[in-house]
């Protein structure tokens, strides 16, 4: 028919009708098989786990990550590793305030896969076992354990007192992994890179996220 006909018309606004129709289903199916994990980064030493733990992120598909770094962070950052804010920024897949308790992950209704606090440090740890959720990381991480989503807080601090033992405790009864970055030499790491990545990837697959270059011991050596 002539395009101009109202059987024409007729005939565009249900291709539209079709197309949009099925783009939605689409973009609900990508939604609904994506992972989504909640990666905070906080001022302790060792702010490039949380960095590798970003970059190994980003070559998963269905992985999309919701970001959450501290003004430490990036204050520690200046010191220990060769990133500015803005190449730290550019690896989340989604980056929020760390004040922002409004954000999407403050709610259990918005469905992730778990957190990772990479590195955690024992402020953080403090908020988390005590509940203090006046800011995003804490208050996110609230929300991942009484929904029994899994958290995995690499603590970087050494040596313990014991009132950072009781924080452990506390945050280990609520649902938390406590993980510190602790390498196993089983590995032969042969630079400071396989360490970093090894521990990662050991933090990850509590997760439920595998990389391939993690080595596990398989009773006479490492694959």
């Amino acid at each position: 028919p002539d395009a101009a006909t109202p059987d024409a018309q007729e005939s565009r606004g249900l291709e539209m009708c079709i197309r949009d129709s099925f783009y939605s289903l689409v973009m609900k199916e990508i939604e609904r098989v994506m992972r989504r994990l909640i990666v905070a980064i906080t001022g302790a030493s060792g702010v490039v786990y949380g960095i590798r733990a970003l970059e190994h992120l980003r070559q998963i598909e269905d992985v999309e990550t919701h970001v959450i770094v501290t003004p430490s962070a990036y204050r520690t950052a200046m010191a220990e590793v060769d990133y500015g804010p803005e190449q730290i920024k550019a690896l989340a897949d989604h980056l929020y305030n760390h004040k922002d308790i409004g954000a999407a992950i403050s709610s259990g209704s918005f469905q992730t896969s778990g957190m990772i606090v990479a590195p955690c440090s024992i402020k953080t740890l403090s908020a988390i076992a005590n509940s203090f959720n006046a800011e995003l990381i804490a208050r996110s991480a609230d929300v991942c354990m009484k929904e029994r989503r899994r958290v995995v807080l690499m603590l970087r601090e050494t040596p313990f007192h014991a009132g950072h033992i009781r924080l452990m405790d506390q945050a280990t009864q609520s649902g938390a992994i406590i993980m510190p970055p602790v390498p196993g030499f089983y590995t032969r790491p042969q630079t400071l890179d396989d360490v970093i990545d090894q521990s990662v990837g050991r933090a990850l697959s509590l997760l439920e996220i595998n990389l391939p270059s993690v080595k596990s011991w398989t009773g006479s050596g490492v694959e």
